[in-house]
């Protein structure tokens, strides 16, 4: 069974009402695996991926603060822009441009998200003043520094993973499914993702990523949640739920990378145009 459903988020968004809630509503639960674990794993990631639609735009101002083994620290601010895109078949649109400091200034990521096929994406770099295509092997690369990857800037799509629920467990004041997420599109850095997700609203919680030899790598945070009114193109008001930080920890060298996210502002007139790579020098 193939059923392609498309994801609100951007950098490992998982959003929406509750999973109880969403099943008691009476929507059609998509089954997808041969065991209960899988079909419980796929339903639940299913419940939060529907959650969210409807949210059209978006722009969020963003601080990026690395700090090394030692605790010393480096900070950026950039601006991330958000298209949800109408058809299913066809993951999100996003843009992401730096603003300081000045030896990042103008540094700009247009990613165009895919189902198992590899994301397009393209960094442009201004001391170089040309658009660097990312290669699909290289997605498991560092981003400009950060112990994020390429890939992890791109909007996850349901259909880009298998799913298996494996238990349910307290996390913190919570209690959450957690959920092993298997890539499915060629050429992921990770073998594998283990994922929590809160059974009061379906927001994910935390996410260890293993890597091709199936070690632990890096684990992310995902904190301080709140919910958005947000008016439809059906002119109905939805709630949209967004994290506003990601704390991701690599387990190899020690380094952590947090993204500290401002208000978000939706409907803000974005169009297809604002999302091509020939934008990406024209961003200033």
């Amino acid at each position: 069974m193939n059923i392609t459903i498309k994801r609100c988020f951007s950098v490992l968004l998982f959003c929406g009402l509750s999973w109880h809630s969403w099943a008691a509503a009476n929507v059609l639960t998509p089954v997808r695996g041969d065991t209960p674990e899988q079909k419980k794993g796929f339903t639940i990631a299913a419940a939060s991926d529907r959650s969210d639609r409807g949210f059209g735009d978006s722009e969020v101002d963003v601080e990026m603060i690395l700090k090394n083994a030692a605790g010393q620290e480096s900070r950026r601010v950039m601006r991330f822009s958000t298209l949800e895109v109408a058809d299913e078949k066809i993951g999100d649109k996003t843009m992401i441009l730096f603003s300081t400091p000045k030896d990042v200034e103008g540094t700009a990521l247009l990613s165009h998200a895919k189902m198992v096929e590899p994301d397009n994406q393209w960094l442009y770099l201004p001391a170089l003043k040309r658009v660097k295509r990312i290669s699909s092997k290289n997605k498991s690369g560092p981003f400009v520094g950060s112990e994020f990857a390429y890939e992890d800037f791109t909007s996850t799509e349901l259909n880009k993973y298998d799913y298996t629920w494996l238990r349910s467990e307290a996390c913190g004041a919570l209690t959450c499914e957690v959920v092993e997420r298997t890539p499915l599109y060629k050429d992921s850095g990770y073998t594998r993702q283990v994922a929590w997700i809160d059974q009061q609203h379906s927001q994910l919680r935390k996410v260890d990523f293993y890597d091709r030899r199936n070690t632990l790598l890096k684990t992310l945070l995902l904190e301080d949640y709140k919910s958005y009114p947000v008016e439809n193109k059906s002119k109905q008001s939805v709630d949209v739920w967004r994290f506003h930080k990601l704390s991701m920890l690599n387990h190899k060298n020690n380094k952590t990378t947090d993204l500290v996210f401002s208000d978000y502002q939706f409907n803000v007139g974005l169009r297809e145009t604002d999302f091509v790579k020939s934008k990406l020098k024209n961003l200033q």
